[in-house]
């Protein structure tokens, strides 16, 4: 049975069981299914835990193999500009249909005013959190590593890509006989890498089915009630996003069909929705584009790990609606000058949305404060907060899907992917 299947199994299985554990109030099988949770919290830790080691030797030595400077500037020019195209498609969906829908106008004052106090404590420390989050400014600094090493212990992936790509494109300019060596070593940890990332994917299956049971048993049948219209119109542009506008951009810039697209990175899917995180699902998509699409290794090392910092398309589109959503709650209408900032802003935070879970959260503050929300705003964050864990396992979906589909594109346009035939 392959990978992907049982992922499936398992994650359906969780489902049920959480459930019937939460629809029917069974307290000891909620005990037990938190019990079990750690089980999959175990494997997001494990397949984390070969990220650095993974990014480090496969951009290295994909930016090494690039050879010529001005491919790898050409690269890095299609990859950027894709990201940043489509995420601001994204928020632009996202803000279409929270206008059209208007989610906002659905929840009574009197289940506001609940939900903010449920979640009140919740929202106060993520605002203690967004409020130290760097300027663009420092964002754009803080690219350049002072310590590469320091860099990585922080699991700052987007400082260490910067240096990874920095020193790749060095080694491609030294003579091959003093690169060679240093590329065999790296090429050594990637392999040692794909290696443990196949006896980890062994517990996917079990660990799939802890964590969304887990999440399922505690996910509150009344709070998804209340929220349903929003949190409905989040997961349908997370799908049309996915499914329809990315298989499109699929189609015309890869020329692949997109059913056979969508079921070759399906373990990837699957993978980056029980976890949550798109760091998490970086090994697995790397693997997923090398033997499944037919991307060439030097393509997909620079493009995915990139990719896996940079493009947010799922986590921008979440975070259009949610603004869209606390504002009609107060009343607020936003006019064009203030969506168009929304579209800004939120292409402009996603790139610096760490790859980890419940991460877009802190992105959304900073929007709703570019738009002038004071007061409101730790108000409206402990509104959405209750639904938030289910709509971050949908949305990194369509952050990985995004990432692998511009990989294709990568691949399709350098002349350096070419699909095996079905399995």
């Amino acid at each position: 049975m392959q990978l992907h299947t049982r992922i499936l199994i398992g994650m359906a299985a969780g489902v049920a069981v959480g459930s019937i554990a939460n629809f029917a109030g069974i307290e000891w099988l909620k005990s037990a299914l938190s019990a079990i949770e750690p089980v999959g919290t175990a494997f997001i830790r494990a397949i984390t835990m070969i990220v650095i080691p993974l990014v480090v030797a496969s951009l290295l030595v994909g930016t090494a193999s690039l050879g010529d400077l001005r491919k790898l500037g050409r690269i890095g020019a299609k990859t950027v500009a894709y990201y940043m195209i489509s995420t601001a498609v994204a928020v632009s969906l996202g803000l279409l249909l929270a206008n059209l829908v208007k989610p906002g106008s659905r929840i009574d004052p009197a289940t506001r005013d609940a939900l903010a106090e449920q979640f009140a404590g919740e929202a106060a420390g993520k605002m203690e959190f967004a409020s130290k989050a760097p300027s663009l400014v420092e964002t754009l600094l803080n690219m350049i590593p002072r310590n590469p090493i320091a860099s990585a212990a922080n699991f700052d992936l987007l400082a260490l890509i910067v240096f990874t790509i920095v020193f790749g494109a060095a080694l491609s300019a030294l003579p091959t006989a003093r690169s060679k060596p240093v590329l065999a070593f790296f090429e050594g940890i990637n392999d040692a890498s794909m290696v443990i990332i196949g006896w980890v994917m062994k517990l996917a299956p079990y660990a799939v089915f802890a964590l969304i049971a887990a999440v399922i048993s505690k996910f509150g049948v009344d709070l998804l009630r209340s929220l349903l219209m929003y949190a409905g119109t989040v997961a349908f542009g997370l799908a049309f996003h996915t499914y329809v506008v990315l298989a499109l951009v699929v189609r015309g810039t890869s020329g692949l069909n997109p059913l056979l697209f969508f079921r070759r990175t399906a373990p990837v899917q699957l993978v980056a929705f029980s976890t949550s995180s798109s760091n998490a699902a970086l090994p697995i998509s790397l693997r997923t584009a090398e033997e499944r699409l037919g991307v060439s290794n030097s393509i997909a090392s620079f493009v995915l790990p990139l990719g896996a910092t940079i493009n947010m398309n799922g986590t921008a589109l979440y975070q259009a609606v949610a603004v869209i959503f606390i504002s009609q709650i107060y009343g607020l209408e936003l006019g064009i000058a203030e969506q168009a900032t929304i579209v800004l802003t939120a292409t402009l935070a996603a790139v610096g949305t760490a790859g980890v879970p419940s991460a877009g959260i802190i992105t959304i503050i900073i929007v709703l404060q570019s738009i002038g929300l004071g007061t409101q705003v730790a108000t409206g964050i402990s509104l959405i907060l209750g639904v938030d864990r289910i709509l971050d396992m949908m949305r990194t979906v369509t952050n990985v899907v995004g990432d692998l589909s511009c990989c294709a594109f990568v691949g399709k346009t350098e002349g350096e992917m070419e699909v095996p035939a079905e399995e």
